[in-house]
């Protein structure tokens, strides 16, 4: 069973992840696997350098992450060359994983899930959702400015259509405890592994 885990930016993805990983489940972190493996091979980021230029890296040679995020997230034609150079490898690696751990359950954290019509890789979808007001505070809380959250969550589906689209939501917008009983409730609704 794997299941496709999406939402916001600052909704609780990952802490609802890390639940579903304490209850048995095997994570997987799209934005980890891009960030410290995929964006860390030499042909990535030979090929951002090309693209982008010297400013595009840091002085020890990794990818300048916060330099280009800034560049991308405000122009489409750059982010969508990155995606188109960074999701194949993504799509791989998931691949990958999955072969190597058919029988075990799996959650994927995906926040472009719906964006990028990736509903067929899953069993089932779970979105979860926040307040902009809880989402814009765990953001800062993680060092992101508001203007910059604002554009990032700009560029990402409405929260309302996610949840249209997904089989299954979570809200967070309560407590941790709340949270982790109604990802537990969730979870021992589903069927037992075979």
């Amino acid at each position: 069973m794997v299941i496709g885990l999406t939402g916001g930016m600052g909704c609780g993805k990952s802490t609802v992840a890390r639940r579903f990983e304490d209850l048995g489940f095997r994570r997987m972190d799209s934005d980890e696997v891009v960030r410290d493996h995929i964006m860390a091979s030499p042909g990535v980021i030979a090929a951002i350098a090309q693209r982008f230029g010297s400013d595009a890296l840091l002085p020890n040679g990794e990818v300048n992450r916060s330099w280009l995020g800034d560049l991308v997230f405000k122009n489409a034609g750059q982010l969508l060359w990155l995606e188109n150079l960074l999701h194949p490898l993504l799509f791989a690696h998931w691949r990958q994983s999955l072969r190597e751990s058919e029988t075990e359950r799996w959650v994927f954290e995906v926040p472009l899930l719906f964006e990028k019509q990736l509903e067929n890789w899953f069993d089932f979808t779970l979105c979860v959702t926040s307040t902009r007001a809880h989402q814009l505070i765990r953001l800062e809380q993680r060092g992101i400015t508001r203007a910059h959250a604002e554009l990032r969550i700009s560029k990402q589906l409405p929260l309302a259509r996610k949840v249209e689209l997904a089989d299954f939501v979570i809200g967070n917008d309560g407590t941790p405890d709340f949270l982790r009983l109604q990802v537990d409730a969730w979870v021992g609704s589903l069927p037992p592994l075979r």
